[in-house]
């Protein structure tokens, strides 16, 4: 019954801006660390995002790599997590995972819920 769902993906010209959203059913995102991860080819796993406002206010992490590029935000209406994506490069390019967990935020993989993955390919 709970499924997480990526959305937004496609094919992109370098530079160009994308923009993937995470909706939930069978789970509350506003009671959850949500977190966005990414896998290229040949490559682990790496975190991208978090994001988690169980304890009050807004706690937001982001991976080395998109710093000052990338933007987590949320919907709680809508029960949905975005990551707006600007100045994409050819090295974003892989398949973007959503994850939720009610007792975890961070950009370790110890989610337990996991959407299926969402294709973004950056050309040059």
């Amino acid at each position: 019954q709970l499924q997480l769902v990526e959305s937004g993906g496609g094919s992109v010209q370098f530079g160009g801006n994308l923009r993937l959203s995470c909706s939930a059913s069978g789970l509350a995102l506003d009671d959850a660390g949500v977190a966005w991860f990414r896998q290229a080819p040949g490559k682990e796993r790496e975190g991208v995002s978090a994001i988690s406002d169980v304890r009050g206010g807004s706690r937001i992490v982001y991976g080395d790599s998109v710093k000052g590029r990338f933007t987590i935000s949320r919907d709680n209406a809508k029960n949905i997590v975005y990551l707006q994506m600007n100045n994409l490069k050819p090295e974003d390019t892989a398949v973007y995972y959503c994850a939720a967990d009610p007792n975890y935020w961070g950009l370790n993989q110890l989610y337990d819920y996991w959407g299926q993955g969402t294709q973004v390919t950056v050309s040059i």
